[in-house]
């Protein structure tokens, strides 16, 4: 494993040991950290939901000094960045789901490693003002030192060496408050008034189904559940979610994502608008297909997918590596097509975890 990727994930090793007894982690607080180009520095404020993160980036030979801000609607998913001191480049805004780089997310993996054994205890020391624990561990070659604040649950600072080379450090936190920052901090400015952030994937799930978008999982996301269960695939329109009725559907569930050699697929279009689809285990089952659905039953883990809606001459079907996810013992999985019969035509393939259209239809 690179250094790079060694580096990111030492702030989840230190606190797996501490991890049954470890408190919740803050939601409040204000965290400034200093890893990485010497002068350069990252302050983050965080009340709930919403978070700023300020990275000052000292000049470096021809580049001048800069200063970036981003702030983040943790709830929301979307985050908006700028730099204050540059107002002709405006402001960006974005999506984003998982860690946004909040301190504490380190801990809980950290704690589970120690408990692995992955790190040894080294006594304690004081580091940058903060009474610590001191854990020695090595990964991939790399010799790693991380230095954990028990009182507050944080990493204080972490490094990792090559033998003989000097060690990076990755974090290195110098003050530490957990007390509600200012509001005013956590207001969008007017650079970036009017500015509007794309739909999150949730946001996406709930405008093609006219559900709650939490309900739904994309399919392509892996991995595949451990438990089976029958699928009962539907093949629908985004928004009225009413089936269709001329596709074909296609599935290979020999695919192996290890194989050296993967197959190589051939698709053949015909001036009716079919299909037809050749290699490895790829295979045609529109024969089992009634009214735009299809059970599907032994799926392994994850297996490939085509479905083609037969309407226009010419056209190729969507295909996509799907992870199977099992709610229920009867999982649906809707095949959401968009625009139909348009230039822009599309599908999402999504698992749906509950909600109305949960439970497969009764015929």
């Amino acid at each position: 494993m690179p250094i790079s990727k060694i580096t990111m994930c030492l702030g989840l090793i230190a606190c797996a040991a501490l991890a049954g007894a470890q408190a919740p982690s803050p939601t409040v607080y204000t965290v400034i950290d200093s890893a990485g180009n010497p002068g350069s520095q990252t302050t983050i404020y965080r009340s709930g939901s919403k978070a700023l993160r300020i990275t000052f980036l000292p000049a470096q030979g021809a580049t001048p000094a800069s200063k970036t801000y981003s702030l983040y609607d943790i709830a929301a998913g979307k985050n908006w960045t700028w730099n204050p001191d540059v107002k002709e480049v405006g402001c960006s805004v974005g999506t984003f789901s998982g860690d946004w780089g909040d301190p504490f997310a380190q801990t809980p993996d950290f704690l589970t490693d120690i408990s692995k054994g992955q790190f040894k205890s080294g006594g304690t020391a004081t580091m940058n003002g903060f009474a610590a624990e001191l854990y020695t561990g090595s990964e991939s070659g790399a010799n790693i030192k991380v230095w954990f604040d028990r009182k507050d649950g944080l990493i204080i600072r972490a490094e990792a060496s090559m033998p003989g080379g000097q060690p990076m450090v990755t974090t290195n936190i110098s003050k530490v408050t957990l007390a509600p920052p200012p509001m005013s901090l956590l207001n969008l400015p007017p650079i970036c008034a009017g500015v509007k952030a794309p739909p999150t994937q949730s946001e996406v799930f709930a405008d093609e189904t006219g559900d709650i978008g939490s309900n739904y999982v994309s399919a392509y996301t892996g991995p595949g559940s451990a438990q089976s269960c029958q699928v009962v695939l539907r093949v629908v329109d985004a928004k009225s979610i009413t089936p269709i009725g001329n596709v074909q559907v296609a599935i290979d569930t020999t695919y192996n994502q290890n194989d050296p050699n993967p197959p190589h697929y051939t698709y053949g279009a015909r001036n009716d608008g079919s299909m037809s689809f050749e290699g490895g285990g790829l295979h045609e089952i529109t024969n089992t297909v009634h009214n735009g659905e299809v059970v599907l039953n032994n799926l392994p883990a994850y297996f490939n997918l085509d479905v083609n809606v037969v309407e226009q001459p010419g056209r190729v079907s969507s295909s996509g590596l799907v992870y199977r996810q099992c709610f229920a013992p009867k999982q649906v999985l809707l095949w959401i097509v968009k625009d139909r019969g348009k230039p822009t035509e599309s599908s999402d393939v999504v698992w749906v975890k509950s909600g109305k259209y949960a439970a497969p239809p009764s015929h």
